[in-house]
């Protein structure tokens, strides 16, 4: 039976918060916790740590709480940060460039190996050790190198031709930074980015928390 098929996006989501929360004990040495303990550190309530984890087996025991460096490696297992997985860049401007130069991807196990534009001005340049190629050249490149993932950051009216292009070249995830909610009808992951949502929820709480100041 695959338990994964039966996890609301809601908790995976909220894995690699976990993740990082147990990265950070792990710097403090410290072996273990409990969840009333990892709630505190959190502002989530013990329950729902309990109920997330139970999802894929629990992994506690009574009486001694969670061995973290066992849960945060059970924990990345499940987000496949082992996989060691390969991204190419579609868009060498300003986001793909940061995505370029953010050095965590690596450390999770994500790692890029190239960079792709249409501008004659970027290509043949190099971000940190990634050269930026020709578009062109792209099918070439992913039938020679495997290539797991495409991060998207193109223009809005270009998303869904390149994205399509990967999908038949194979590559099995698309990360989209296009301010649209891409859909394929192929056999491929898409996770959309939308930072302008992420920063109106941002605006929402601002404005509740100190509407009275006004």
């Amino acid at each position: 039976m695959n338990l994964k098929k039966k996890v609301s996006i809601a908790v995976v989501r909220r894995l690699p918060r976990y993740y990082r929360y147990l990265a950070d004990l792990l710097k403090m040495d410290i072996t273990r916790i409990s969840s009333k303990e990892l709630s505190m550190r959190m502002g989530i309530t013990a329950s729902q740590i309990r109920q997330d984890l139970n999802c894929f087996g629990g992994f506690g025991q009574q009486g001694y709480g969670y061995n973290v460096e066992l849960l945060y490696n059970e924990i990345g297992n499940i987000l496949g940060l082992n996989n060691n997985f390969q991204a190419v860049i579609l868009g060498a401007g300003n986001m793909g460039q940061a995505l370029a130069n953010y050095t965590n991807f690596e450390k999770r196990g994500f790692k890029i190996i190239g960079i792709f534009d249409v501008n004659p001005e970027l290509i043949g340049k190099k971000i940190k050790d990634i050269e930026i190629f020709d578009i062109d050249i792209l099918d070439e490149f992913v039938k020679k190198n495997k290539v797991d993932i495409g991060m998207l950051c193109v223009p809005f009216e270009q998303t869904p031709i390149v994205a399509e292009r990967l999908a038949r070249l194979g590559v099995k995830g698309l990360w989209n930074f296009s301010p649209m909610d891409l859909k394929l009808p192929y056999n491929v992951v898409i996770e959309n980015v939308h930072l302008s949502d992420s920063l109106m929820v941002l605006g929402y709480r601002m404005n509740e928390k100190f509407k009275n100041d006004k």
